[in-house]
């Protein structure tokens, strides 16, 4: 038997811009703000402000602890984290655009839920534009993270 590089696939049917539906839903691994993913959003955001990163700032401005960034919150809606980038390997022709409004606070501890939900289905000529309507919700389902996020998928080849 011979290995095929090209079949090495996580998902092995492809997708294509009219094979999605209004209300599809994929949801994301869940995951709890530990201080190791503050440090490392730190890190790589640059970001120094004592309200993420220094607990007795954040005691003496009366907040219950740590916040997350807003844009460490965003991530969490990452699509690679789920299976849909899998699914449009062949399709995808790109990311269009990202938008996020932060509807409450994420403290050191909490663990989130996203979902990506399709809103939109803009057919073209030959691609369609897919959106997908972005939620996180905290461990006490409160919804913390409203956004979209549009790509723009290929139609089946003919």
């Amino acid at each position: 038997m011979s290995f095929d590089p090209r079949a090495h696939r996580l998902v092995p049917e492809q997708r294509w811009f009219g094979d999605f539906v209004l209300g599809e839903r994929f949801p994301l691994p869940s995951r709890t703000m530990t201080s190791g993913l503050f440090a490392a959003f730190q890190a790589a955001s640059g970001d120094n402000h004592p309200i993420h990163y220094d607990a007795e700032y954040c005691s003496a401005h009366g907040l219950s602890g740590m916040l997350a960034h807003g844009y460490q919150v965003a991530i969490q809606t990452c699509a690679g984290a789920g299976l849909f980038p899998h699914m449009v390997e062949d399709s995808l022709k790109g990311f269009l655009e990202q938008s996020s409004r932060f509807l409450h606070p994420v403290v050191l501890g909490d663990t989130l839920y996203p979902l990506l939900e399709v809103d939109e289905l803009t057919p073209q000529r030959t691609t369609g534009i897919l959106g997908l309507r972005a939620t996180v919700h905290n461990q006490h389902a409160v919804q913390v993270l409203e956004g979209r996020h549009r790509y723009l998928l290929r139609m089946l080849p003919v």
